[in-house]
């Protein structure tokens, strides 16, 4: 009888929550408004989570979701521009709440972006080629486990944005 053992191969899952508190000691401007103002004394992941549930109506969980797959995306726009990806709708929001807080997003754009400011650059026409089920499986590439559901919502109906253009997502 032969037996065959297999190695067990671990790869290392990129948690977005932490990816996003890493850039705090890189926040130089508004740091009033972020850091120091009534409330400001959480996690930058908290912080988006509450902008978030503010401006949308939703429950934690959710914007917990989008916001995690907000941040993988990004980051994998940032660390990988010469691939084209792109977001639905559902994880836009997530998207459009970092990139609305500029302090924390110039911050982001510094640690993962090599300092350089990444824009965002929509199309107007949305596509409907299938790239936000090819996105999902980039960022598994990169190490982040996308949320299925939420990427298969809008599967074939991307958010019109170009990473053509450079610095763009």
């Amino acid at each position: 009888m032969t037996i065959m053992v297999e190695n067990q191969v671990s790869t290392a899952r990129r948690d977005p929550r932490l990816l996003l508190d890493a850039v705090r000691p890189h926040i130089k401007e508004c740091t009033y408004n972020v850091l120091e103002s009534p409330g400001s004394g959480i996690s930058l992941w908290e912080r988006e989570i509450q902008l978030m549930m503010r401006d949308n109506i939703m429950l934690r969980d959710m914007a917990e979701r989008i916001m995690a797959n907000a941040i993988a995306y990004t980051v994998t726009a940032m660390e990988r521009p010469e691939i084209h990806i792109g977001v639905g709708k559902i994880v836009d929001i997530g998207v459009h709440t970092l990139i609305l807080d500029t302090p924390v997003y110039f911050a982001f754009c510094e640690v993962y972006n090599r300092g350089k400011y990444k824009h965002h650059a929509p199309l107007i026409e949305r596509r409907n080629d299938g790239l936000v089920i090819r996105t999902a499986d980039v960022l598994r590439e990169q190490g982040f486990d996308p949320d299925t559901e939420l990427w298969a919502m809008d599967g074939a109906d991307c958010s019109p944005c170009d990473n053509k253009v450079p610095d763009s997502h």
